[in-house]
């Protein structure tokens, strides 16, 4: 007998500035849908109908080794479908191969009789991340999608995170430039190592960041959403990324920063008609620049992925 479930999986942003590869948070307002069929039988199928390119083959998308290692864990064999029907912009910044990999195992959850934990369910999507990042196993994506709000991973072996509500009076800009940053460039410029005044300071406003998200401070959460460590060598994939944040902090924005690994960038502020005016400024800004980028208005999105039906 067939059995099928269809999942809704939010978009998000990682690292929230110098929240480098242990923070995240899901956003309304784009994301992915997929349904997931499962079969007697053995094997992965993968359909898309969307408009964007994924993987030609069964073996370098995300989602495969996501299921195949909840399957193991779970001592299930059996053929599986996934029908890809909606799909954040592969490479737009804001977690599309997350997306992929959290709803897959969502999906593949819910068919299984939700025997595993959200915390599971976290670690088998994390295997698609590694896939899709060259081998780094990191949930700062994975982990808000599938749970929603904002995320902080305390340790990765082993692995555990604290989830902190998105506070539902701030609202994020997010512009899209349609250039193409490859997360492996972006993390080919980091360095190995870093002064220890900047480790200092990049505690620091971890430590500001995670109390004025719990305290809903956004003065708090502008002032320490501040990257010391990676920003100043992935903002130059960025065109006129410094121009931009004095344009978006002139005009009310309480924080700015990248994307993920761009080329996306966000501003958060306490208002949505703020945010649109924000939206505008960053639509603008890379317009002058001869680069059409699009932009959205979203709230958190603190359900994370869940079935729809």
């Amino acid at each position: 007998m067939i059995q099928q479930v269809t999942v809704f999986v939010p978009a998000s942003i990682a690292n929230l500035g110098c929240g480098f590869d242990i923070m995240g948070m899901a956003i309304e307002s784009a994301g992915d849908i997929l349904s997931m069929e499962m079969s007697e039988g053995d094997g992965i199928e993968i359909i898309n109908r969307t408009d964007y390119d994924i993987p030609s083959t069964v073996d370098d998308n995300v989602m495969t080794p996501s299921i195949r290692a909840m399957l193991a864990a779970a001592g299930v064999k059996c053929h599986l479908k996934v029908t890809l029907m909606c799909k954040i912009m592969p490479g737009s910044g804001i977690g599309s191969s997350a997306a992929s990999a959290a709803g897959a195992v969502v999906a593949l959850n819910h068919l299984l009789g939700n025997r595993f934990s959200e915390k599971e369910m976290v670690e088998f999507a994390m295997e698609g991340e590694a896939l899709s990042s060259g081998g780094a196993k990191h949930a700062d994506n994975v982990a808000p999608a599938i749970l929603g709000g904002i995320v902080l991973i305390c340790s990765y072996s082993p692995f555990e995170y604290i989830h902190i509500p998105f506070p539902d009076t701030f609202c994020a800009a997010i512009a899209h430039p349609r250039i193409t940053v490859r997360t492996s460039d972006s993390r080919a410029v980091l360095p190995e190592d870093i002064p220890l005044k900047d480790a200092i300071n990049q505690w620091a406003n971890v430590g500001g960041l995670v109390a004025g998200f719990i305290n809903k401070d956004i003065g708090l959460v502008g002032r320490s959403m501040r990257d010391v460590v990676v920003e100043k060598h992935r903002k130059k994939f960025i065109p006129g990324f410094d121009d931009l944040r004095d344009k978006l902090f002139a005009a009310g924005a309480k924080a700015f920063n990248i994307s993920g690994s761009g080329p996306s960038v966000f501003a958060l502020c306490d208002g949505e008609e703020k945010a649109k005016d924000l939206c505008k400024i960053m639509s603008d800004h890379f317009q002058s620049l001869g680069i059409t980028a699009d932009s959205l208005v979203a709230h958190g999105d603190n359900r994370g992925a869940r079935v729809i039906f």
